[in-house]
């Protein structure tokens, strides 16, 4: 017994060491990522000056030390969005080193650092379990299932009557603010993709019901034609991604690779650009919509958005449409239209719960607070889907978790089917039913 408990306990030391140095090496290509894109993209206000290097990298490194949680932490769907917004916030600390902008950026790096401690701790270790007070059967579970797939069909023909379109993806920038559907269509588009088919997706891979999980993904390429979401097109490759690497790997490390590897991609293939080892259209395509696009961009709108809210009211949460009605809201459009008219680039600006429900409702002052509020909220979704297979929450919320970094904490909650996600986690049978 004692041999085994020994034996145990290296196998864990080693764990844990080789999390941690993936981290470290995240965390160093992060911000190598995005020097690369400084050379290239001076025009979104993104720069690097060698000068300051050493400073850049004192405040990474101090603030990387937050990143031991997740060496300690058990996987749950906090740590997924956590350790997301961890490489948001690593990313801004680095860029607002370098900023042009004339806010107060000492302010700003502590307020991003205090509420990225705010939200990771309720996220990571609020975890016990809340017991549903009522369960799916397994027959409840087929008809949810078959529920689910015919409301995407309805949804995505109701959609295709209003809009749809086959265009390159790079040109739905073109198309996209010419979309137009009723509102109950807007609801149910998001909704059935971004929660109800990765969940259902979940379900048959748990099940083995390979034949129906591949229906699921062509389900999801086909709301490409009708919403021109990048998003769409890419959302089958992830999760089938994520469902295969999840089988050999333990999910934490899943977690990081799911970041690390398409980002070292994106640097290697912009390296061999740079030095004329291969051409444009085999580099740069891949790196702008990666490492530009995905990754640095949500890291970027904390950057916008202190800008613009040091200089301009703070919303005070109008921007939240069931608020509307009882709070004075000193802007009429979107605040993504808001920031876009700001700047004139990068088009519509949507941003994270750190920069919506932190920056711009009450200043980075008190974003720290908000930000442990959401923290809360995610500690309930892992209480929700405590006892349920790992894997299955990993692959359920994959698309949730990415909308997270572009998209306020409400929208994603109440618009994006998150709500929905959690109910459903909530009342799921504990152990899956073999469904071939």
């Amino acid at each position: 017994m004692t041999t085994n408990m020994m034996a145990h306990g290296r196998g864990l030391v080693r764990d844990r060491l080789g999390l941690s140095f993936l981290i470290c090496l995240h965390t160093f290509v992060c911000c190598a990522s995005l020097v690369c894109i400084a050379t290239v993209h001076p025009e979104f206000h993104i720069f690097y000056q060698p000068e300051k290097l050493g400073m850049a990298v004192a405040v990474v490194g101090v603030f990387a030390l937050v990143s031991v949680v997740f060496v300690f932490a058990d996987f749950s769907p906090g740590y997924f969005i956590g350790f997301y917004f961890y490489t948001m916030i690593v990313g801004y600390l680095w860029l607002n080193l370098f900023s042009e902008f004339a806010y107060d950026h000492r302010l700003a790096g502590l307020s991003a650092a205090a509420s990225t401690i705010a939200f990771l701790l309720p996220a990571l270790f609020i975890r016990s379990p809340l017991p549903p007070v009522w369960t799916l059967s397994p027959r409840g579970l087929d008809r949810l299932l078959v529920a689910i797939l015919l409301l995407a069909i309805a949804t995505l023909a109701a959609g295709a009557s209003y809009n749809f379109r086959m265009v390159p993806l790079d040109k739905i920038y073109y198309f996209r603010d010419h979309l137009k559907s009723p509102t109950v269509i807007n609801y149910l588009t998001p909704m059935t993709s971004n929660a109800l088919l990765p969940f259902a997706f979940a379900c048959f891979i748990e099940r083995k019901s390979y034949r129906r999980a591949g229906t699921v993904l062509l389900l999801m390429l086909c709301f490409y034609p009708i919403t021109l979401s990048k998003l769409a097109v890419f959302t089958p490759l992830l999760l089938l991604g994520l469902a295969s690497i999840s089988r050999f790997f333990d999910l934490r490390i899943t977690v990081v690779c799911s970041l690390l590897a398409p980002m070292v991609v994106g640097v290697i293939l912009f390296v061999l650009f740079r030095y004329e080892m291969i051409p444009h259209n085999a580099a740069m395509p891949y790196f702008g919509l990666v490492n530009f696009r995905t990754i640095a961009f949500p890291s970027l709108a904390m950057d916008y958005y202190n800008e613009f809210f040091f200089r301009h009211d703070l919303t005070y949460f109008c921007q939240i449409s069931l608020l509307k009605p009882f709070v004075a809201c000193p802007y009429q459009e979107q605040l993504a239209v808001v920031i876009y008219n700001a700047f004139g680039i990068g088009g519509n600006f949507n941003a994270s719960l750190f920069a919506t429900e932190g920056i711009a409702s009450v200043g980075p002052t008190f974003a720290p607070v908000t930000a442990l509020a959401c923290g809360l909220m995610i500690g309930l979704a892992n209480r929700v889907s405590s006892g349920l297979p790992p894997r299955f929450i990993l692959v359920s919320s994959a698309i949730v978790v990415q909308i997270m970094l572009n998209v306020p904490f409400t929208t994603v909650f109440l618009t994006h089917g998150a709500a929905i996600l959690f109910l459903l986690w909530y009342i799921m049978p504990r152990t899956i039913p073999d469904g071939r």
